[in-house]
């Protein structure tokens, strides 16, 4: 008996979580007691919500005593995530002493969370003492240490200014200690930003010292952006958001710096190999390296198996959302790297859209959007399209598709208008549309298809054939009964 009791309280102490349940009844009250909070509003439908839950609950025991976490449904609690606007799931806010001190853009794994909010809970930049805190420091990761001889030196107060608003992406430390500035070549005042030490090679110097004779908060920060990286930094959950905003060329494979730290920098020595050549060229691309497990959804979004091998995986995302996949196999050489590099720069190589099949039959009343399709169905200049982007798992989504199925049946008379939908899980979403929750609409009028408009009205029948009216290029068509509705409401109103 005092087994099955035992047995039943370890079971208790392995379902406790450590993220704290807020709701209507107790938002109020209990966000205030805490200094620094993360906040998740989420639903339980949401498939994106279900995703983050597991890393959620791991960064809140790891961060227990340091920051807390909590979560809100707003399912339950309506008040409280209409308070704070949201409207898509899951919403990440930052609350500092009871107040929205804005969006948690940070990453949504267990380590990019823990990583993020240690740097938020910390001061901005750490001081270091001794020559061992510096050592310390700079083998953590990527760091910007400030030399400063006088602590109330105008540098270090721009320094310091620097490293308050970058402190989310990169990290900050300072000194004043004498022995230090000399150590390490400085007479009054300096800045060094210091790569880390397994990813020093034979292509670029290890730290970068900054160069301007004068210090302010706009120069140190052009300095750090253009110079923390490198020509190929290893990609994690902690950089990859000021990576991925540019240009960029990265090859996945096997990247392990702590159990494989040679064979990770062997193929990353031969991607920097060919970078270099180009870039020495003035070729404009950015590269790095990650892990194709840690990051197997970009893997499976170029449409590439991560399961296969060891050579690297290679492919290119451009600011604009273009993607690029090697094709050709990578060889030891590089010269297959080349190959691919020169047709890209050419201007030669095809984009990798991911697609469902193009519907065989698409006569229903919304018409079925892929990405193989997109051009010939939103982008027909001749045709008003209002499109919604949905995800399968959503919803509010499926609450939204019968009255879609409304609006297309009764507007399938017109010759000049068209609704759709797409399913943004399974297709890449074009620029400019931007789709960051579900459902996403847009119309796209005639002749202006590079300048699509985001629909934000009601969402019943009603609203669109309104917005419709109104937008439409050409006049709308109206159907027979809405037209005797309206006649017929008249008549009652004499």
């Amino acid at each position: 008996m005092q087994k099955l009791i035992f047995l039943a309280a370890l079971a208790g102490l392995s379902l406790a979580s450590d993220v704290l349940d807020f709701g209507d009844d107790d938002f109020d009250n209990n966000i205030g007691d805490h200094g620094m909070i993360l906040v998740e509003f989420f639903a339980p439908w949401c498939g994106h919500c279900k995703r983050l839950a597991p890393e959620y609950e791991v960064a809140a025991t790891r961060l227990k005593g340091i920051v807390a976490l909590a979560k809100v449904d707003c399912t339950v609690a309506s008040n409280v995530c209409s308070k704070y606007g949201v409207s898509g799931y899951p919403t990440l806010k930052i609350f500092r002493d009871g107040e929205d001190s804005g969006p948690y853009d940070g990453p949504r794994s267990a380590d990019g969370i823990v990583s993020f909010l240690k740097k938020q809970a910390g001061p901005a930049s750490v001081e270091l003492k001794t020559d061992a805190d510096l050592q310390k420091y700079i083998a953590e990761g990527a760091s910007v240490v400030g030399f400063f001889a006088d602590e109330k030196s105008a540098a270090q107060t721009e320094f310091m200014k620097s490293a308050s608003t970058l402190r989310d992406d990169y990290r900050f430390a300072h000194t004043n200690n004498e022995a230090l500035l000399e150590s390490n070549g400085i007479d009054a005042q300096g800045v060094v930003l210091f790569r880390p030490a397994r990813l020093n090679n034979k292509f670029e110097d290890s730290s970068v010292a900054y160069s301007e004779d004068k210090y302010t908060n706009s120069k140190i920060k052009k300095f750090i952006q253009d110079n923390i990286f490198g020509i190929c930094p290893h990609m994690t959950d902690d950089n990859k958001d000021q990576l991925k905003g540019k240009d960029l060329l990265v090859a996945y494979y096997d990247v392990d710096y702590e159990k494989n730290p040679k064979g990770s920098n062997y193929w990353r020595n031969r991607v920097m190999k060919v970078a270099k050549s180009f870039l020495d060229q003035g070729q404009k691309l950015n590269f790095a390296v990650a892990s194709k497990n840690q990051f197997n959804h970009d893997v499976s979004e170029f449409g590439m198996d991560g399961s296969s091998g060891e050579l690297p995986l290679v492919a290119i995302r451009t600011a604009k959302g273009d993607k690029y996949v090697m094709a050709e196999e990578f060889s030891r050489d590089g010269k297959a790297l080349e190959r691919f590099l020169q047709a890209y720069f050419d201007g030669s190589l095809k984009r990798y859209l991911k697609s469902e099949a193009i519907p065989e039959s698409n006569d229903g009343p919304v018409k079925v959007v892929v990405a193989e399709n997109f051009d010939d169905i939103v982008n027909d200049d001749s045709k008003d399209v209002l499109i919604e982007f949905y995800a399968p798992w959503c919803g509010h989504c499926k609450s939204l598709e019968p009255k879609f199925d409304e609006l297309g049946t009764k507007l399938a008379d017109d010759p000049n208008v068209v609704i759709a939908k797409m399913d943004a899980t399974a297709n890449d979403v074009p620029s400019p549309y931007e789709v960051s929750g579900f459902p996403t609409l847009y119309f796209s009028p005639a002749g202006r298809k590079t300048t699509p408009k985001k629909y934000e009205g009601g969402r019943e029948v009603s609203d669109f054939l309104a917005y419709l009216k109104r937008e439409a290029t050409n006049p709308l068509v109206v159907p027979q009964e809405e037209e005797k509705k309206k006649k017929k409401k008249k008549v009652d109103e004499l």
